[in-house]
């Protein structure tokens, strides 16, 4: 409980303390957390976008602080286990969108207020989230609409799963989906992410944006 008490584990803010503890080096490169998505976009019965549910899947490290003293020697952590955490991270990501922008119709829409949420140790170990974000307003899809989740400091690096990235969820007939990736950097731009490369971005660079993977579904 003390761990937890000085790192809360929340995958907001607060996540920058893991790492510094693990690796302090001030050369330490950007990423720092590593994340696999498995996202859908879910649908009203009358072809309307409602919502969008996330499964996160956070890398080794990440995990096994989060797991640590939760659950006795040799068992997985469970749901109710993570509940005070789960509640924590719901409540902070909260406050900045989920790192989730949706845009229909070229602007953003708004979130209502998530109530579906947990997190749970899968056998491998590894820690999942679980997030539902319903809209305020369902709203028509348009002839195509966006799904973008970054971190735009760059400091977690979400990725769509390979397999199971993004799908519909009740999507109406005709409508697809493809992923927009970007173009991977060459070995010497990787080398230059930095601490003090970070550091030294103007405010709003946003450079996590240009690093991310866009899911476009177009509808008929």
């Amino acid at each position: 409980m003390a761990l937890r008490r000085r790192w809360k584990g929340t995958i907001g803010a607060a996540l920058g303390t893991l790492v510094f503890w693990a690796a302090p080096s001030p050369a330490l490169a950007h990423p720092h957390v590593w994340v696999t998505m498995r996202s859908q976009v879910a649908f009203t019965p009358d072809g309307k976008v409602s919502g969008i549910i996330h499964d996160w899947t956070f890398d080794e490290m990440y995990s096994s602080f989060a797991t640590q003293g939760l659950a006795p020697a040799g068992q997985l952590v469970k749901r109710e286990d993570f509940a005070p955490l789960a509640k924590e991270n719901a409540g902070s990501l909260a406050q900045i969108g989920y790192f989730t922008t949706l845009k229909i119709g070229g602007k953003a829409v708004d979130f209502g207020d998530v109530t579906d949420y947990w997190m749970e140790e899968r056998p491998d170990h590894l820690v999942t989230f679980h997030v539902v974000l319903p809209l305020k307003t369902a709203t028509a899809p348009g002839k195509f609409f966006s799904l973008l989740v970054a971190d735009p400091e760059f400091f977690i690096d979400f990725e769509f799963d390979d397999k199971d990235g993004v799908k519909l969820a009740g999507a109406p007939a005709g409508c697809s989906l493809s992923l927009a990736k970007p173009k991977p950097l060459e070995a010497d731009e990787s080398s230059k992410l930095t601490e003090s490369f970070f550091s030294g971005l103007a405010p709003g660079a946003n450079f996590g944006f240009k690093m991310a993977s866009r899911a476009i579904i177009a509808c008929p």
